[in-house]
């Protein structure tokens, strides 16, 4: 007999199946990128940048930053549990400590450059998108079409399995 009531029973049932689906992960990782990203391109345009980017109407100082702020946020996350079984096993291989800066260095990098298509694809969208709509609008358009690329980039280079 269980000591869980049939909500906690639900609850751990649905955290297991979140756990076992990797790209569900990436998307809550993802989710929370948006919402850094929106915070970010928010802040820049409106307060950091808005003495330059009045004269364009177009957020392109504060979109880098965002774009900037929003990937080190999901890198971070992204590392620590979406892949993180395949980072521990990584850094057992290398024979390290739980955090070998090489081996972070390393991931960020190639992180970066694998999620470095989606960004621009991202930024080209939301920069052509927010001629005809609010900027913010245009960038979760852009953010969505650029989510699926960079999974299937970070999850076959930079978070891959051991071949062996």
């Amino acid at each position: 007999m269980s000591t869980h009531s049939p909500i906690q029973r639900l609850v751990l049932w649905a955290l297991a199946w979140i756990e076992r689906y990797r790209y569900i992960k990436f998307g809550i990782v993802g989710a929370s990128g948006t919402v850094v990203n929106l915070v970010m391109l928010h802040i820049g345009h409106e307060y950091l940048f808005a003495a330059i980017e009045a004269s364009y109407q177009k957020p392109y100082l504060s979109l880098a930053l965002a774009i900037a702020v929003a990937t080190l946020n999901n890198f971070t996350w992204n590392r620590l549990w979406t892949w993180s079984d395949r980072v521990r096993i990584l850094e057992a291989e290398e024979h390290a400590q739980p955090v070998n800066l090489r081996v972070l260095g390393m991931e960020f990098g190639q992180y970066v450059t694998a999620s470095a298509f989606g960004s621009g694809l991202q930024y080209v969208l939301t920069l052509l998108l927010s001629g005809s709509m609010d900027y913010r609008v245009a960038n979760i358009v852009a953010i969505v079409a650029a989510s699926v690329s960079n999974f299937l980039a970070n999850d076959r280079w930079t978070f891959k399995r051991n071949r062996d």
